[in-house]
């Protein structure tokens, strides 16, 4: 869904030396006006001419009412701005929208808006508006697009007002940022069954348990607070104490999505390199798993697990696991290479018997970290290794990245 902010303009200067703020808002043709009008009331003064002084005050007048007004309602234009989404794959484009409100009893003048935008997602976007009715609103819309992952800031938006007669011009800075995370590309992997998968995790699994029901039965004791509805009657003729049913549930299948990300195990950068290929495909095998109900989580070298919440660091189920896939892509969108040296603060998260299917995206092994590998691979139920060849993973001159 689309991030909204919301301000109101706020003056750089706030309401100390506002007169000078207005008055170095004057434009070309308001100096010139109050030139002229100071110059006539000096020379109706000199000569005695009262109604070259009215001139002459009409004049001066003029530009500084326009600038007052101008000044004093500089709080009464709104904007907003929402992205659609905010959440965008790399190479994809975003729509940002952006609305102005007129809050104010008076029509404004020419409005000139200008958004502050990374240059990596294009150029910065401009608009010139024309009047706004009192109580009416504008709205405008740009692109911005990116090809590299990250998050992104948008804002200031800068908005330039200019009064009906030209007289003055005035900008003012929102206080509204928005960010813009651009997220690594998904590509949609075929429902497969892999090699060396072990038993007691997968689809099988999901569907055996479910066979099994929600209500298998194991009887406990009673404790204060259990629902009297789940009292097991023949257990408790059988104790000779009152015994309630604890109901053991299906235990959702795991899979552990590790990604290498240590800087010496890469050649290259850029959109086109291994360690975003090596990121783009973690990025996919984990929604793919999602999809498949498997309760998943992103590991790193460094020992970083995420959503690193819920049973032993794994995505739960339902709206959890939908909030725990943004969060891991949202850590893909950020992550970098580190500075280690090896695997083994991975392999020390990574426990014997429980962390279901392994699967890792590595960079260049030597052979100590090939063994340490090998060793998580005993600690999983099953495991699968994609690894690049740092030394054969080159650009040709074409621009695409080599075997």
């Amino acid at each position: 869904m689309a991030s909204a902010g919301a301000a109101r303009a706020e003056g750089t200067g706030g309401d100390r030396g506002g007169v000078r703020t207005a008055l170095a808002g004057l434009t070309t043709r308001g100096r010139s006006f109050l030139a002229a009008g100071v110059a006539a009331a000096i020379c109706a003064y000199v000569l005695g001419q009262s109604d070259l002084l009215r001139v002459g005050l009409l004049l001066s007048v003029l530009p500084l009412v326009c600038a007052g007004v101008l000044f004093r309602t500089r709080y009464r234009v709104a904007g907003s701005r929402r992205l659609s989404p905010a959440r965008v794959p790399a190479g994809s484009e975003a729509r940002v929208h952006l609305r102005m409100d007129n809050v104010s009893r008076l029509p404004t003048g020419l409005l000139m808006l200008q958004d502050r935008v990374p240059y990596v997602l294009g150029p910065r976007p401009r608009f010139v508006l024309d009047r706004v009715e009192a109580g009416g609103r504008r709205e405008v819309s740009y692109r911005v697009r990116s090809d590299l992952r990250g998050r992104y800031p948008l804002g200031p938006l800068q908005l330039r007002l200019s009064d009906p007669f030209g007289m003055c011009e005035l900008t003012r800075s929102f206080s509204t940022y928005d960010t813009l995370t651009v997220v690594p590309r998904v590509e949609p992997l075929p429902p497969v069954r892999l090699s060396g998968e072990a038993r007691g995790y997968g689809d099988g699994r999901l569907r055996a348990l479910a066979l099994a029901g929600e209500d298998d039965v194991i009887p406990r004791g009673y404790r204060y607070g259990d629902d009297l509805r789940r009292v097991h009657w023949r257990s408790t003729a059988r104790y000779g104490e009152l015994m309630v049913r604890r109901e053991e549930q299906p235990q959702r299948a795991r899979c552990t999505v590790l990604l290498d990300t240590r800087a010496i195990a890469y050649e290259g950068a850029g959109p086109d390199s291994a360690f975003e290929w090596a990121v783009s495909g973690a990025a996919s095998v984990l929604v793919h798993m999602l999809e498949r109900g498997f309760s998943v989580r992103l590991l790193t070298d460094t020992g970083n697990a995420v959503p690193g919440e819920g049973s032993d660091g794994f995505a739960g189920s339902g709206q959890e696991s939908a909030d725990a896939a943004g969060l891991m892509m949202d850590t893909l969108a950020v992550v970098d290479h580190s500075d280690g040296a090896g695997l083994s603060r991975a392999y020390d998260v990574l426990r014997g018997g429980n962390e279901g299917l392994l699967v890792a995206f590595l960079g260049g092994l030597d052979e100590e970290q090939a063994a340490v590998c090998a060793r998580m691979r005993q600690r999983s139920g099953g495991a699968l290794a994609f690894v690049l060849d740092r030394e054969s993973w080159r650009r040709d001159p074409a621009g695409g990245p080599g075997p």
